[in-house]
């Protein structure tokens, strides 16, 4: 969040916004026995991401093909196109956050209670950027496990960072 409120502000609240979304709709799935209500969850959770991902990357390319399709028809009708700049990480931690939502769906994961640790895992930074795009049975538990400072770990990473910087 702070590498977004850097980088453009306003792009923080799509991120809070899809991470909201599928953390509410995952524990509500998971609260319910009703396979209907599951269902609708699961269908607002992915209208609602896949409509902010369509808007931000996708709206201006269809709209313009829309435009030039119509035109050689002969018909003038065109939507203004938005010009947004494209929020970086959008595809990686929509469809992150999307196959979390599926996968409590699918009975394959208990969503994870804590809002913070699952705010981290849509919006975790080393893969936001880059990706690959993480399994939540993957990441969500590396947070939660206990881990001790491991001096020789530690020196040993140094030494290749150094080398790295070096080559």
């Amino acid at each position: 969040y702070y590498f977004y409120m850097n980088w453009q502000p306003i792009y923080a609240l799509l991120i809070f916004t899809s991470t909201v979304i599928t953390y509410v709709a995952a524990n509500e799935m998971a609260a319910t026995d009703k396979v209907s209500t599951k269902k609708l969850l699961l269908y607002v959770s992915l209208l609602i991401n896949f409509g902010i991902l369509f808007v931000f990357k996708y709206y201006d390319f269809f709209n313009t093909a829309a435009f030039d399709a119509l035109s050689f028809m002969g018909i003038r009708m065109k939507l203004p196109n938005f010009d947004l700049l494209l929020p970086v990480g959008i595809s990686f931690y929509t469809f992150q956050a999307v196959g979390y939502t599926i996968d409590v769906y699918r009975n394959q994961i208990v969503p994870e209670k804590h809002f913070g640790r699952y705010a981290l895992f849509v919006s975790f930074f080393p893969q936001l950027v880059a990706g690959p795009i993480e399994r939540a049975s993957n990441l969500l538990p590396q947070f939660t496990r206990e881990v001790n400072f491991d001096y020789e770990k530690a020196k040993s990473g140094m030494k290749l960072i150094i080398w790295g910087y070096f080559m």
